[in-house]
């Protein structure tokens, strides 16, 4: 092989190298502004807020500045609701069932900046949503649809893709009662039928009514039912540990057989020392309603009595409390 030949490789290589180091100092990708708001497999993106009577709850939602090189740039970006993305996401998921359609958050539920600063040197920034949440009914599932506007200027561009552009924020305030109960404890009985098989429900989901209520649905009807706000079961919880019980539709016939209460017990995890598991435990269920819409002809008395667990996991090395309960 020739000494110009070898030269030349050796020119060649060098070259090549120094272009790959340089492109590591320059910008790969474009600086595209994202809301970090994944989705789960119902299409929107759980958050928690905590449930006050009276005062607000802020959610931090983050922003981020997509690339591989640090934002240079004192960015203003513009931020809406966005009811478009909402109605073609229920068409898409549900069809003609509107009653399982997600609901935009009426705007006296809450209140968004219209812009977001992102410092120059900073990739990311956190937009503060205020929820006063009280009187809300949440046998409807209220979503926050929000969106990144377009820049007039160009200082900024939002990411094309839909879903970081968009941010669609399914709201579930919680109190110190609300969750998903174990019902395995739970027995559910047709009027007449006591010594058959009882019908079990694995887990019976609460929601938020006000700081010390919540409410659940009768017997065995759960969210599929397209008539379930006329069977919300209520139960307030009072200071001395007992529970109260009851209902607002009269049709429901709805009546209380033994008085219920509650204990909070809790546990640290053997295996992570960091995590506390709380138990509230409902004790002595036992209400009778009758479903009266089940079958159109005739008025169904169910039993319902046994107990309730709901528990809570608790990361004490997280401070703000939305994110130390593992949801």
């Amino acid at each position: 092989m020739s000494k110009p030949y070898i030269q030349f490789l050796l020119f060649t290589l060098l070259a090549v190298c120094g272009s790959c180091n340089d492109e590591w100092k320059e910008e790969q990708f474009e600086h595209y502004i994202s809301f970090k708001a994944p989705l789960d497999n119902e299409g929107v993106s759980n958050i928690y807020v905590r449930y006050k009577d009276n005062g607000k709850t802020t959610f931090l939602q983050p922003m981020e500045v997509s690339g591989s090189t640090t934002n240079e740039s004192d960015l203003t970006v513009g931020v809406a609701v966005d009811a478009d993305t909402l109605g073609i996401l229920n068409y898409e998921r549900f069809q003609a069932r509107e009653d399982f359609y997600y609901k935009q958050l009426n705007n006296s539920y809450f209140s968004i900046p219209q812009t977001v600063n992102i410092k120059s040197g900073e990739n990311t920034a956190l937009m503060a949503v205020d929820f006063t949440l009280k009187g809300i009914d949440m046998v409807d599932k209220w979503v926050l649809p929000l969106t990144i506007l377009d820049d007039p200027s160009a200082k900024y561009k939002p990411n094309p893709r839909k879903h970081y552009r968009k941010a669609l924020l399914r709201i579930n305030p919680f109190n110190n009662y609300s969750g998903n109960y174990s019902g395995t404890a739970l027995k559910v009985v047709m009027e007449g039928h006591e010594n058959e098989t009882p019908i079990v429900k694995s887990q019976i989901r609460s929601y938020v009514v006000n700081e010390n209520t919540i409410f659940f649905y009768a017997g065995n009807i759960d969210e599929d039912r397209k008539d379930r706000k006329n069977y919300k079961v209520f139960a307030t919880f009072n200071e001395t540990g007992g529970v109260t019980f009851r209902a607002e539709n009269p049709e429901m016939k709805f009546a209380v057989k033994k008085d219920a209460s509650y204990t909070i017990t809790e546990q640290m995890d053997a295996v992570r020392p960091y995590l506390l598991h709380r138990y509230i435990t409902i004790n002595n269920v036992d209400y009778e309603f009758t479903d009266y819409t089940l079958v159109s002809t005739t008025a169904i008395k169910f039993k319902v009595s046994g107990s309730l667990i709901l528990e809570r996991q608790l990361n004490t090395q997280i401070p703000d409390e939305d994110q130390s309960i593992e949801w």
